[in-house]
């Protein structure tokens, strides 16, 4: 079970271009642009910064789950 989440996470790791986000307001923005790094980079920034609350909570969590089996 553990290593099906890991192959997972490695999986999303090796290929973030997967997982491409954008707010409304920003795409429009970006698409005004000739330039497709500067979209790129905001996907990038985007995932980012949404991967680390999920990372705070599932510690959390797993912290949570180790209190209550010790």
């Amino acid at each position: 079970m553990k290593a099906k989440y890991l192959l997972l996470l490695l999986f999303l790791l090796a290929f973030p271009s997967l997982a491409d986000a954008q707010c409304a307001m920003c795409r429009a923005v970006v698409e005004s642009e000739a330039d497709g790094k500067t979209a790129e980079g905001i996907n990038n920034g985007i995932v980012y910064l949404m991967a680390f609350p999920y990372l705070l909570v599932a510690g959390l969590f797993y912290f949570i789950y180790r209190k209550m089996r010790g």
